[in-house]
């Protein structure tokens, strides 16, 4: 049995031009796609609060604020848990690409976390 799809694929000269979704999927996709932007927008007071009065890193208080553990974050951004708990401490330097890579996994913006403080 063959799970139905939700989209319809529209193709033209044999690639894909168009993509056909049902309105309430449409609606739901809209949404996250604003959550992102809105993210995308700035750093949430309690973030910062976070970062500035209590002093953990940025990717430690985003993950914090979002309700993610090290090895979700690890897990999605293709890396091991003890490197973001080392990133967290401060204990390493990471690159923009790793950096890029924490805030994909977290839905975040890369200059999200690129605006460390203490760096």
């Amino acid at each position: 049995m063959n799970a139905p799809i939700d989209f319809q694929v529209i193709e033209q000269d044999g690639k894909p031009v168009f993509a056909v979704v049902p309105w309430e999927r449409f609606q739901e996709m809209a949404e996250a796609w604003r959550a992102v932007q809105a993210r995308e927008q700035g750093i949430p007071q309690e973030v910062v609060e976070r970062h500035v009065i209590d002093g953990l890193s940025l990717v430690a208080a985003w993950r914090d604020y979002l309700g993610m553990t090290q090895a979700e974050v690890a897990r999605r951004a293709g890396m091991k848990q003890s490197a973001v708990a080392r990133i967290e401490r401060g204990d390493s330097r990471p690159r923009h690409t790793t950096l890029r890579r924490l805030a994909g996994a977290m839905g975040l913006h890369p200059g999200q976390l690129l605006l460390d403080l203490d760096k």
